[in-house]
C-alpha cells in the first residue's frame, strides 16, 4: 500500500484502499492507494494555515521561479506522466502527453503572472486623499477535481491559487489518483513551506464534505457534475465560502448550408468523439441546416466508421475506452434511451478488443428532437445526435434551448452569420470553424446557466477568484 497522502510536507499512509484500474485493460491494477484519516485531514488544515502565512511573505520573484520550475518539470516528464495518465484515464497516449504538457504551461504562465499582480493608485474624490487598490490571498483553497482531466484541471486551479499567495488542499477523483500523485511529487520538491500544498485522498461524501464544511477553508474550486455542485454549495453555505464551480454542459455545434463540409465533419468528429466524449466541452448536439443535412450525415458516418477505437497506449488509437464501469454503463443506458427518441445511425454496441476494457463504438443518432433526453442531459460519452434546422435563427433557438451554456460553435463561410451567432449564442465559450472542445490556457474559461458558478477560470481572470481586493484610503497630510 502506498503512502499516497501528502500532508504537512510528508507522504503518509491512510486507511481504506483505493484500487486504480486500467480501463483499457481491466485485468491490470495500476496501483493501490489509501484514503486520509480524520486526523490527517485536520493536520493538513493546521499545516496549510501556518504555511500560507509564510508563503504570503515570500517575494514575487521566488514565487515566480518556483511555479515555473514546476511547469518545466511537468513538460520534461510529459512522456512518462502522460503514459500513466493514459493508463488510468483511458485517453489515447498523445492526448495524455498533451495534457501533462498543458499542465506545465499553466504553471509556467502563472509563474510569469506572479510578477504582474499589480494594484492601482488613483486620486480620491476628496482633495488631499489617495486611494490604493490591492489584492491579498484568501487563505486556504480547497480543490475538488474530476477524473477526465486528472492533471490539467488540478494544475489550472493550484497554480493561480499559489500565485495569489494561498495554500492548497487538493482532493482528486479517486479514479485517477496516480496523476494527482505525480503532480504532487513535482510540487513537493520545490522550496515551499511544508503544508502549502496538501494531497488528501478519499470519497466526495467523506473528504469532499470535510472540505465543504471546514471553517478554515476560505474558498472551494470544483469541477464536476451539477448534482454534486449543488450539494457542495449547500454544504458550504453555512460558512460563507467563496465558490467557483464548473459543471455540466450540452454543447451545440451549428453547421450552416454555406459551410465547408470537410471542416464541419472534422470539427464534429473531434468535438463529439475526442476524449471518448468525456469532455465538458464535447459537442453532443450537431445542429445542421436542412439543405445540407443528408450530405453532412453521409460524410459524418464515413468518418466515424473509420475511427480507430483501442487501448490507450496502442499506436494509432483515436478513441479509448470509457474511463470506468459506471460511465460505461451510463453510456449504454443512454443508447437505449436514444433508440426510443431518434434513429440510431451508427454504433451503440460494446466492443471486444485484445484486452478486456470499457470499449464501445462511437455512436450517432440522427433526426433528433432537441427536447429529448439525449439532447438535454449530459451523457459524457461518445454519443452525438444530429438535429435538423431550417435557418440560422432556428439553429440558435435550438442551441440555446438547454439548461446549460458552456461551449458552442458554428461552421460557416459567412462572416455576418458568424458574428450574428457570436452575439446571440448563450454560452461562455464559442468557436467559429473550430471544434467546441479545445482551450488556450491564457484566456478565461467558463459558462452560463447551470454550467458555471462564480468567477472565470484560467488566464488573468483567475485572480478574481483566488484573491480578495482591498481598497485603502490615504490622507498623506499637508506638506
Amino acid at each position: 500500500m502506498k503512502k499516497s497522502n501528502y500532508i504537512a510536507g510528508q507522504w503518509v499512509e491512510g486507511t481504506s484502499s483505493i484500487k486504480n484500474i486500467n480501463p483499457s485493460d481491466t485485468s491490470e491494477i495500476i496501483d493501490k492507494y489509501t484514503t486520509c484519516t480524520d486526523e490527517q485531514f485536520e493536520q493538513s488544515i493546521r499545516s496549510a494555515a501556518i504555511a500560507q502565512k509564510e508563503w504570503e511573505t515570500v517575494g514575487i520573484e521566488k514565487k515566480s521561479q518556483i511555479l515555473i520550475n514546476i511547469g518545466d518539470e511537468l513538460i520534461q516528464k510529459s512522456q512518462q506522466i502522460g503514459e500513466l495518465l493514459s493508463r488510468e484515464e483511458g485517453k489515447p497516449l498523445n492526448e495524455g502527453i498533451g495534457e501533462v504538457s498543458r499542465a506545465g504551461q499553466q504553471f509556467q504562465f502563472y509563474g510569469s503572472e506572479c510578477l504582474r499582480l499589480y494594484g492601482e493608485k488613483i486620486p480620491s474624490t476628496r482633495p488631499g486623499f489617495q486611494v490604493e487598490i490591492s489584492r491579498e490571498p484568501l487563505g486556504i483553497v480547497g480543490i475538488i477535481s474530476p477524473w477526465n482531466f486528472p492533471i490539467a484541471i488540478p494544475a489550472w486551479k493550484a497554480a493561480p491559487a499559489m500565485m495569489c499567495g494561498n495554500a492548497v488542499i487538493l482532493k482528486p477523483a479517486s479514479l485517477t489518483v496516480g496523476s494527482a500523485i505525480a503532480l504532487t511529487e513535482i510540487i513537493s520538491k520545490q522550496d515551499i513551506p511544508a503544508g502549502l500544498f496538501n494531497l488528501v485522498l478519499g470519497s466526495g461524501s467523506d473528504v469532499g464534505h470535510k472540505i465543504a464544511t471546514h471553517p478554515e477553508i476560505a474558498a472551494i474550486t470544483f469541477t464536476g457534475s451539477v448534482e454534486v455542485g449543488k450539494q457542495l454549495y449547500q454544504n458550504s453555505s453555512s460558512s460563507m465560502k467563496k465558490m467557483q464551480m464548473e459543471m455540466g454542459s450540452k454543447n451545440p455545434l451549428v453547421v450552416m448550408d454555406d459551410a465547408d463540409l470537410k471542416t464541419a465533419i472534422t470539427c464534429a468528429v473531434n468535438g463529439a468523439y475526442g476524449g471518448t466524449g468525456q469532455k465538458c466541452t464535447a459537442s453532443s448536439r450537431l445542429i445542421v441546416h436542412e439543405n445540407i443535412y443528408k450530405n453532412f450525415v453521409k460524410g459524418l458516418l464515413e468518418s466515424i466508421k473509420n475511427l480507430k477505437v483501442g487501448h490507450a497506449l496502442d499506436e494509432g488509437t483515436q478513441m479509448g475506452p470509457a474511463s470506468n464501469l459506471s460511465q460505461f454503463e451510463s453510456n449504454l443506458n443512454y443508447i437505449e434511451v436514444g433508440k426510443r427518441e431518434a434513429k440510431l445511425a451508427f454504433g451503440g454496441n460494446p466492443m471486444n478488443m485484445r484486452t478486456p476494457g470499457y470499449y464501445m463504438e462511437p455512436t450517432l443518432f440522427i433526426d433528433g428532437d432537441n427536447k429529448s433526453r439525449i439532447n438535454q442531459e449530459e451523457m459524457f460519452g461518445p454519443i452525438a445526435c444530429v438535429i435538423p434546422a431550417k435557418n440560422l435563427d432556428h439553429a440558435l433557438e435550438i442551441a440555446n434551448a438547454t439548461d446549460f451554456g458552456l461551449s458552442s460553435g458554428i461552421i460557416t463561410n459567412s462572416l455576418a452569420k458568424a458574428e450574428y451567432f457570436k452575439q446571440n449564442i448563450k454560452t461562455g465559450v464559442t468557436t467559429i470553424n473550430l471544434p467546441t472542445a479545445g482551450l488556450d490556457y491564457h484566456v478565461p474559461f467558463g459558462g452560463r446557466k447551470a454550467s458555471s458558478f462564480g468567477p472565470r477560470e484560467q488566464g488573468t481572470y483567475a485572480r478574481d477568484f483566488y484573491s480578495q481586493v482591498k481598497t485603502s484610503y490615504i490622507n498623506s497630510g499637508s506638506v
